[in-house]
């Protein structure tokens, strides 16, 4: 695959585009006789090009200028313009008005909907070609997990969903066209049972960058899991949780992954090749290259050199969840934590992934504390691209690239972006199975494996034994947080766990370091613009408005004019009782 894309990158595009063109995303419509011209179905390498095009729609992580994790308690936008400051500071969703699908994960409505009839196209003109019955089972396999991964960005966004299988024909469908939006709970069931029958297709060993068993293992494992957290399970089925066990269960017995020795360098591109990555977008320099090393990382070198946008200031909400090296919390008994020393003899991937006061970072020392005249000084005015903080981004961060303006516009990073690797499924399957039978040996032994990573030189050592089920709970969810940080997981974890609204109430922290009577002196401070506001409507976001105004039908709003609008916009009728997300809405 990846010398296909790397050669027809430009190609595909231009063919998708001309192929698609005049279509209404928003309806998932397009013209019948679209697809009359060419022979692009007739044989396997023009059809491939179709796919890859939808390959290159899945979420583009290394080149987000604001990506999810900023809108979570892990880290904070460096700019006052970005959306996951100026919306989410004050909860300011309405159905106008949203992050922008363009510079974080890509969580818009209609975009997801014009990925997903990409999907319905191919799997249509695949399944009446003449294309051999290998090819058609394989890439229709991939082409249904696709369509399954966009919609469950719907479905965690904004609840139930139309679910749409074919193209629509607006000139011959007339208002057929409308499909009415289906619950909570039957979208979830349409995404398992078609990553289950995807399953069954493909293979366990595909090329690099490919839909495997895998990957529909682990996507359906995931969407399990988020199905049986709080948010979707109130009265706790147990079954949900067992499910969400097994299907992870099933991924670890497939035996083809294992955890790579190497944290830091998993995420850099010498660590692309291994047996941890599940599924992942790759990155090609002088096609497709990844910016995220100039978006996110340090924004000054020794000499001065403004090497970064600083897009990515991680908080200290985050980096007090990074455990001692002796593996004890920093608010443990005994654990050696320092107030005044807070970086000594932390856990290995803290400094994997945190630049810190005092890190040595791209052949410099940084220092964020006050009074040094560093231009990486911590930016307590919110006045330039330095630290909100006192924190920047290590992982993910290539430091053998030329950082600065030659790589703003070069996208010359070539690391994967993760979107499923062997780490989470662990930790996924420790906390279904814990939460259906408890702390048993196989939860400890998953999260252990995490916690170990490397047999020749541990991690961290194993949890203590003994653990109730809350107590591990808690562990497994601060293991999460480390673990995947910075892998746009976080907010997800917070809105399935319902408790976005405890953890918002905190702010975001920084850490204030200035020299006192010669002595370093840290203290933890709200950072700059750093406070948070999130209300229980907030779990799922507004449908846009432009979709509500081109439907025929009334629709219901997710919770009620009344929770996003006031109640002010035509178009609502007040006498309707607007209680739940099960409406009968129209795409």
């Amino acid at each position: 695959m990846k010398l296909v894309m790397k050669k027809l990158y430009y190609f595909v595009v231009a063919i998708c585009t001309a192929l698609t063109a005049c279509d209404d995303s928003l309806l998932d419509v397009i013209p019948r006789d679209r697809l009359s011209d060419g022979n692009i179905w007739a044989d396997e390498s023009s059809a491939d090009l179709f796919l890859n095009d939808i390959y290159d729609k899945l979420p583009d992580g290394n080149n987000y200028q604001d990506p999810f994790e900023n809108f979570s308690d892990n880290s904070m936008n460096g700019f006052s313009w970005a959306p996951s400051r100026s919306l989410e500071r004050e909860s300011s969703y309405t159905p106008y008005a949203y992050p922008d699908g363009g510079i974080t994960l890509n969580i818009y409505w209609d975009t997801n909907y014009s990925f997903i009839r990409k999907c319905n196209i191919f799997i249509k003109e695949v399944s009446k070609s003449n294309l051999s019955d290998n090819y058609k089972k394989e890439r229709i396999a991939e082409a249904r997990f696709l369509r399954a991964f966009f919609y469950h960005i719907l479905w965690m966004n904004y609840g139930g969903v139309p679910l749409i299988t074919e193209p629509l024909d607006r000139i011959t469908q007339g208002d057929e066209i409308f499909v009415s939006r289906s619950t909570v709970e039957e979208t979830a069931d349409f995404l398992i049972d078609e990553l289950r029958l995807a399953a069954v297709d493909l293979s366990i060993t595909k090329e690099p960058g490919r839909v495997s068993k895998g990957a529909a293992l682990a996507l359906k494992g995931w969407i399990e899991l988020y199905f049986a957290s709080p948010l979707h399970n109130p009265d706790n089925d147990l079954r949900r949780w067992e499910q969400a066990a097994a299907t992870n269960q099933e991924i670890m017995d497939l035996a083809v992954y294992h955890l790579y020795p190497d944290y830091g360098k998993l995420f850099l591109p010498e660590g692309n090749i291994n047996e941890e990555g599940i599924f992942y977008r790759q990155y090609y320099p002088g096609a497709k290259g990844g910016r995220e090393s100039s978006y996110m990382s340090t924004p000054y070198t020794g000499n001065g050199g403004h090497t970064s946008w600083g897009a990515v200031n991680p908080t200290h909400n985050l980096v007090a969840d990074y455990a001692m090296s002796n593996g004890k919390t920093i608010d443990e008994p005994d654990s050696g934590y320092d107030e005044q020393n807070p970086y000594l003899n932390r856990e290995k991937r803290f400094y994997e992934t945190i630049v810190y006061d005092g890190s040595y970072w791209y052949n410099t020392t940084i220092y964020t504390r006050l009074g040094m005249n560093s231009l990486n000084e911590l930016d307590l005015s919110d006045a330039s691209d330095a630290t909100n903080t006192g924190y920047n981004l290590r992982k993910r961060m290539n430091p053998n690239i030329a950082l600065g303006a030659a790589n703003w516009d070069g996208a010359t990073s070539s690391q994967n972006y993760y979107l499923f690797r062997y780490a989470e499924v662990l930790l996924n399957y420790a906390e279904a199975r814990n939460e259906s039978v408890g702390p048993d040996v196989s939860v400890y032994d998953a999260v252990n494996a995490v916690r170990e990573r490397n047999p020749e030189e541990p991690y961290l050592p194993k949890l203590k034994e003994g653990l109730s089920k809350d107590e591990m709970r808690k562990a497994i969810r601060r293991e999460r947080r480390v673990e995947l940080a910075f892998e746009d997981k976080r907010r997800f974890d917070l809105l399935r766990w319902k408790i976005a609204e405890e953890v918002y109430s905190q702010g975001l922290q920084a850490m204030r370091i200035e020299e006192v009577n010669g002595r370093l002196k840290y203290t933890v401070i709200q950072a700059p613009d750093g406070k948070r506001k999130f209300e229980s409507k907030n779990y799922v976001f507004p449908v846009p408005r432009q979709v509500l105004d081109q439907n025929p039908k009334i629709l219901e709003q997710n919770g009620g004019p009344d929770n996003w609008e006031n109640g002010q916009n035509p178009g609502y009728d007040k006498s309707v009782s607007y209680t739940h997300l099960r409406a009968h809405e129209t795409v």
